[in-house]
């Protein structure tokens, strides 16, 4: 059986690929949408809930996996060195999933950031800022000096733990948009209006994370955008690259 780390729209492609190739699949996620997706994507059983390294290992050597295909968000980086220690530690052959990167345009309002904290610097040249980098480092943004008094309009999964979230972090329901993405050009455009943004924040989260379409919505009414370069991801593969090595490695 194959495990694979799950949580975003690529893993549902992966977990059917691996299907289709005649594999049997495990799946984990954080989050019960996660695993409701993989789930639907045709996994032969679904884990929902955090793991750490030592959950990890304790869950590869009871269900038997015999590889780990890391289909995790590009910037879940403690589950990913979580799962690259474990495999290493058990001898099992581990597989990053590399998803699909943004070309981003040449832009003069288009500005990089190599950590949230950056991002936070750089977007308070605005006075309303509209965050779509989700709750996991929210505080980088509440908590910045340089934000203080601004209003950060924040959009968030419409989960109870994304909504809870925001509210310990002082953001008020009017500025919470609980809204599951990608969303399409005309609604970004939409929202950015509605709300009379100056600044958008937005992750490189590759093209399943709709962050072209938040761009170019921003950049065609002059806003300025600040962008969350992803970590590094070394070794990673595509899956047309993943499932011939993962044969190989299993002697199919």
């Amino acid at each position: 059986m194959i495990l694979v780390l799950a949580g975003t729209a690529d893993a549902g492609k992966v977990i059917g690929t691996l299907k289709a190739t005649g594999y049997r699949v495990a799946a984990s996620a954080v989050s019960d949408y996660g695993a409701g997706l993989a789930g639907e994507a045709g996994a032969d059983m679904v884990h929902a809930g955090p793991l750490g390294e030592e959950e990890l290992r304790f869950f590869l050597r009871e269900n038997g996996i015999a590889a780990v295909v890391d289909a995790t968000h590009p910037f879940a980086v403690a589950i990913t060195g979580a799962a690259r220690e474990a495999c290493r530690a058990l001898g099992l052959p581990y597989f990053r999933y590399r998803r699909p990167e943004v070309k981003l345009p040449s832009h003069p309002g288009l500005l990089l950031a190599a950590s949230f904290e950056e991002a936070a610097e750089l977007a308070a040249r605005g006075q309303v800022i509209f965050l779509t980098t989700g709750t996991r480092r929210l505080e980088c943004f509440t908590r910045a000096p340089v934000l203080k008094g601004k209003r950060l309009v924040v959009r968030v999964l419409p989960e109870e733990s994304s909504l809870a979230r925001c509210r310990e972090l002082g953001i008020w329901p009017r500025d919470i948009v609980a809204l599951q993405g990608p969303c399409s050009y005309e609604l970004n455009r939409a929202l950015y209006r509605q709300f009379k943004v100056d600044v958008v924040v937005t992750k490189d989260s590759g093209t399943a994370g709709g962050v072209e379409e938040k761009i170019q919505a921003a950049l065609d009414q002059d806003l300025a955008v600040v962008v969350v370069r992803r970590p590094p991801e070394p070794g990673s593969l595509s899956l047309e690259e993943i499932i011939p090595l993962l044969g190989e490695a299993l002697g199919r």
